[in-house]
């Protein structure tokens, strides 16, 4: 097979490579290479008159990227878009894919030894690879290619196709060198993409599980042996698995769908702010695609992704994405065979049910060219996998005094709908298309889903997958003391295991899931379904969905409190005021209190604050950085600062006057209560920052940054002010620094921080690794949709490249958005660079 590059005006020279290598499965050596299952059109079928794969075999791609480093792809067949897409994605963020290609094909301890950290004896590459193996997601992938729709087979292949060939026309000295001529950056296959969709789609539930998998052997058993069947004795501390967390990177964002009732046009307008990592495989990615009299879309999607977009807009549809409070797993507590001493049978409905086991190999790095072979046995129930978490799910004797073990059913293990869920909304005409999606497939996986129309209806729906338990388990469930507490203190949802009763089938269909339509607005900032709009609250839903009547988030607040202030037109919203609306770096708390604060400390009258301690505090210096606050999250707020320390104080203890009232949701807790609490709240606030070597009266741009890493990991020392908000002060427009793992292995620094607070002493004030990240609002005209967004850390991951910081500098001038070009005239007048591929499809 051979590609070929053909020249235009705006293009660079390229070297031409030939001789298509496809990368190995799992468990293989880098040379054996998978045959890419043939299309079989198993799945959906394609629309009419929309070419699925290149004629003969032939691909081609023109490629135009506008300002800012925006590919817009257009081909006549959704192979070569997926071709043009895989290709224009490698170039700006190929180390994130390779990565994450290893990651989840459990190769990590083949290229990177047994830990994270090389030497810490963390054995995290171990518990990943022999995790991902358990969970079968490979072999899902390979089994599902022939189940999804011969669309999406294309985009897979195309993607494929293109990512290679970027390996192969494209210098070392050009890539990113973070991880240029590195063994792990190989060539991919459709199948490669299929299963790292498998894992992306398991990141809030069984992905999270992967030490929990790992410990998950009865208690006679080693957990890893070697080939000869000897026991490896790991320098790991099991007690540092702990309970689970479903939403480990902390995701989370805002959505207003705006209806022809509050638009001052009378058409639909959108707000996309989804709030991701700077870093890591959970990066956007800014792109369009077109194939001509077929598909028109434009919008960002995450890593991966293969030609579908994720958040975005067509021609007469606008959607947009929140992280869901859904559950997406259940735990089920299995009551073990009392016959059994191995302790690998338990009773299902009074019968003893034997555990099926599987035994799984990974190759593991000892040192420079040399490895081991490590084998574990890995369990299964009905239920799913089985779990271990040292002190709270045991294999053995639980509190209760029985003998129990505990299994992990994933709503999305595996989930085949993902690409041909998205490429359905990309195609949609309307609300009710868009809303035919989700009767089709579950393939958002952990989403809330808003979206509106040229026509002004909007829609909510939780579109995420969740276990279908059935009526009346759930209500058997929810008045089981046992369970109910079990779940309390674990967090996550733990059901019984010996009944087929409490089974999962399937996921919740969607005439049950939680939706609305509305021709005014429907909106969400991460808080349950049950809000999306305050005139018909969302009820009678599994509560698997979330919870119902909970007291709203400060940030969920300020978005109803936006939204019920209407816009400038006679109340009606403008695009102008959407945009205001994203970046005006409101926050609800000092709305809600800064003026009760600053009469607080006047009333002080310059008193010491005596502490619980009995220590005392001059919170002077505090109460005058407040008196100089304009109340905004701005780079050039005074104050900023002290009062996030202050609300982060104040959200480990809230001090209402007017507590919580559900039959107000919106309105209620308000109003300050003026006590010695508040006080004491202020001068650990003042103490932190002072102890940080700061001024408590420093402008927010002076402490709070974008700060990127050298190839090394090493501060870059280039720190870019930063305005917006954070959750804890109820911001809309949210960035923080809560960046522990950001799903990779590519090296970046982080500053230690301080206890209670994002704040760093080391870095100087609040490293920014995490907020709004692809957001933009649209509105649809009589031309066609028009909008402003912005992809605040910029297009690629690749310092070297132009589009590495150019967003990020113009978001740290001013907050501020760019246009967003859709028509195709638009995209000729800001043309930078046009390119057309051309190559041979992997079929």
């Amino acid at each position: 097979m051979t590609y070929n590059i053909k020249k235009s005006k705006f293009m660079v020279p390229l070297l031409v490579a030939g001789g298509i290598f496809l990368l190995a499965g799992c468990g293989s050596s880098s040379d054996d290479a998978p045959a890419t299952p043939p299309p079989s059109g198993g799945g959906p079928q394609p629309e009419p008159g929309l070419v699925t794969f290149a004629p003969n075999g032939a691909l081609s791609a023109t490629v135009t990227w506008t300002d800012y480093g925006v590919p817009y792809v257009n081909a006549d067949n959704l192979e070569s878009i997926g071709f043009g897409v895989g290709y224009a994605f490698a170039q700006d963020n190929l180390c994130i894919l390779a990565d994450q290609i290893v990651k989840f094909n459990s190769k990590r301890a083949y290229y990177f030894g047994p830990d994270a950290i090389p030497g810490s004896g963390d054995s995290e590459n171990l518990l990943t690879d022999f995790g991902f193996l358990t969970l079968g997601i490979r072999d899902n992938a390979e089994a599902g290619f022939s189940q999804i729709s011969e669309q999406a087979q294309a985009l897979l292949t195309g993607y494929a196709a293109g990512y290679n060939t970027y390996l192969n026309v494209t210098d070392v000295a050009d890539m990113d060198p973070a991880c240029a001529g590195q063994p792990w950056v190989q060539e991919i296959t459709p199948i490669d993409i299929m299963t790292y969709a498998q894992g992306v789609a398991l990141l809030p539930g069984a992905a999270n599980f992967t030490g929990p998998l790992f410990l998950a052997v009865p208690s006679n058993q080693s957990l890893v042996m070697t080939t000869a069947g000897e026991p490896v004795a790991l320098n790991f501390d099991v007690t540092s698995v702990g309970m689970p967390d479903p939403n480990p990177l902390e995701l989370g964002s805002n959505g207003w769908a705006i209806g022809r009732d509050l638009s001052a046009t009378g058409q639909g307008m959108l707000i996309a702010n989804p709030h991701f990592p700077f870093s890591g495989n959970q990066r956007f990615w800014q792109f369009g695609v077109e194939v001509p009299g077929h598909l028109k879309v434009v919008g960002g999607s995450l890593s991966g992704m293969p030609g579908m977009v994720n958040i975005g807009f067509n021609e007469n549809v606008a959607w947009t994405h929140t992280f869901s409070t859904a559950s997406r797993f259940t735990i089920h507590r299995l009551t073990l065979d009392p016959e059994d001493a191995s302790g690998t049978s338990y009773l299902l409905d009074g019968e003893s049910v034997p555990m099926t086991t599987k035994t799984h190999e990974i190759e593991v790095a000892t040192g420079p060219g040399t490895h081991m072979t490590l084998r574990k046995t890995s369990y299964y129930s009905e239920f799913g996998p089985l779990i271990i978490v040292p002190g709270a799910l045991p294999w053995g004797t639980d509190v209760t005094g029985t003998n129990v073990a505990f299994a992990l059913y994933d709503a999305n293990l595996p989930n085949y709908d993902i690409f041909d869920h998205w490429l359905a909304m990309n195609q949609a005409e309307n609300i009710a298309s868009y809303k035919q999606s989700f009767t089709q497939h579950t393939g958002t996986v952990f989403n809330n889903a808003m979206a509106v129309d040229g026509e002004g209806n909007a829609f909510f729906t939780d579109g995420s997958s969740v276990p279908h338990i059935l009526p009346e388990a759930l209500a058997v469930w929810a008045q089981h003391p046992l369970y109910q507490g079990m779940t309390q203190q674990a967090g996550l949802p733990i059901f019984p295991g010996d009944d087929r009763l409490f089974m999962p089938q399937g996921t919740v269909p969607f005439e049950q899931a939680p939706q609305l339509e509305r021709t005014d607005f429907v909106q969400n900032s991460n808080d349950s379904f049950w809000l999306t709009n305050p005139a018909a609250p969302i009820t009678g839903v599994s509560p698997l969905w979330g919870p119902v009547g909970n007291q709203q988030s400060l940030r969920s607040r300020m978005g109803q409190k936006m939204l019920a202030e209407g816009g400038s037109v006679d109340g009606l919203f403008t695009r102008e005021d959407l945009v205001d609306r994203l970046i005006n770096n409101r926050n609800f708390l000092a709305e809600a209190v800064l003026d009760d604060l600053l009469a607080l400390c006047e009333s002080n009258g310059g008193a010491l604050v005596t502490m619980p301690d009995n220590a005392t505090v001059d919170i002077a210096a505090g109460c005058a950085a407040l008196a100089q606050w304009d109340g905004r999250m701005n780079v050039q707020s005074k104050g900023a600062m002290m009062f996030r320390e202050f609300a982060s104080e104040f959200q480990r203890n809230p001090q209402w006057e007017v507590p919580y009232d559900p039959a107000e949701p919106v309105t209620t807790p308000h109003t300050l209560a003026a006590n010695e609490t508040v006080l004491q709240q202020l001068a650990r606030a003042q103490q932190r920052i002072e102890s940080a070597g700061l001024d408590p009266a420093a402008t927010l741009g002076s402490v709070q940054f974008v700060e990127r890493s050298l190839v090394d990991g090493t501060p870059s020392g280039e720190k870019l002010p930063w305005g917006g908000a954070h959750n804890v002060e109820g911001g809309f427009n949210v960035f923080s620094s809560n960046m522990g793992n950001d799903g990779t292995l590519i090296p970046r620094h982080r500053y230690p921080q301080l206890a209670g607070s994002n704040l760093s002493a080391v870095g100087g004030g609040y490293h920014v690794t995490y907020g709004s990240s692809w957001m933009f609002a649209v509105e649809f005209t009589d031309a066609g949709p028009v909008a402003e967004g912005l992809l605040s850390y910029s297009q690629s991951s690749n310092r070297n490249s132009d589009h590495y910081l150019d967003q990020t500098l113009l978001y740290s001038a001013e907050p501020q958005l760019r246009p967003l070009h859709f028509s195709q005239a638009d995209i000729e007048a800001n043309a930078v660079r046009t390119v057309t591929l051309t190559g041979s499809s992997l079929r």
